[in-house]
């Protein structure tokens, strides 16, 4: 095994042991979306402690590829952006997209830079050309970012026509969106009191929330200039009564 994957495997297993509650142990045998035969752990009552043994992916990373693997047949053809530079989704996409790229946010970091070896992205102001990819992806991102409307409407110049947005969000399917903080004249207000995410991907600090979505995210994908948005459920699909509804959105 390479430095790299190592690093990778042993990141997990550490994950695994700071969620372990035994008497919540559950295995059992199923086929991964990312990864192919595999076995099903789960180690506790949340869809974090849901992990794929062989490639660390959670319900969420399975339901995105459930729904890519669905909705982009042509993947091997693809040229994909994703939003995030690690993680069992990153490197499925390093594997069956025709190409991929891939960025971070860092606080302070100049878009367009490399930092580490990874790209640096705000995606309120991508440094990419218009229609640069066919398909973008991200788990868990767009909650964190200030304006994503701003976002949106940046995500729709980079894809090239007919392109696609599909990614996860935390979200309330019996509510509208709710926002809890906001720049205001360059400077952080809070509308609710702070709530703060894990990264499923691991690698960060808790990172705080900027709303939380409703079901008219997809009123705001349209209001972006997205031509169809919808909510799709992996079919037929979930790890332990675990599942996410991936947003879907078409140029």
């Amino acid at each position: 095994m390479d430095a790299p994957r190592a690093s990778a495997w042993a990141h997990h297993v550490r994950q695994a042991l700071r969620l372990l509650r035994a008497r919540r142990t559950r295995i059992k045998p199923f086929r991964c979306p990312l990864c192919g035969p595999s076995l099903l752990v789960q180690l506790d009552k949340h869809e974090l402690a849901i992990r794929c043994a062989r490639c660390g992916a959670t319900p969420i990373a399975m339901s995105i590829a459930s729904v890519l693997g669905a909705q982009i047949p042509n993947l091997g053809a693809a040229a994909v952006y994703e939003l995030s530079a690690r993680g069992p989704l990153h490197r499925f996409l390093q594997r069956k997209a025709a190409s991929l790229v891939s960025s971070q946010y860092v606080e302070g970091g100049v878009p367009g830079s490399d930092v580490g070896g990874v790209r640096v992205e705000d995606v309120q102001r991508l440094t990419f050309p218009s229609s640069s990819f066919d398909v973008c992806t991200s788990t868990e991102v767009f909650e964190h970012v200030p304006n994503d409307r701003q976002a949106f409407a940046e995500i729709l110049r980079v894809l090239r026509p007919r392109g696609v947005l599909l990614f996860t969000v935390p979200i309330t399917l019996n509510a509208n969106t709710r926002e809890r903080a906001a720049i205001v004249d360059g400077t952080l207000v809070h509308l609710l009191p702070p709530e703060y995410h894990r990264d499923p991907a691991g690698g960060q600090s808790p990172v705080l929330a900027f709303r939380d979505y409703g079901v008219d995210i997809v009123v705001r994908l349209n209001e972006a200039g997205f031509s169809q948005a919808e909510m799709i459920y992996p079919a037929g699909m979930s790890w332990f009564g675990c599942r996410r509804p991936v947003i879907l959105a078409r140029k």
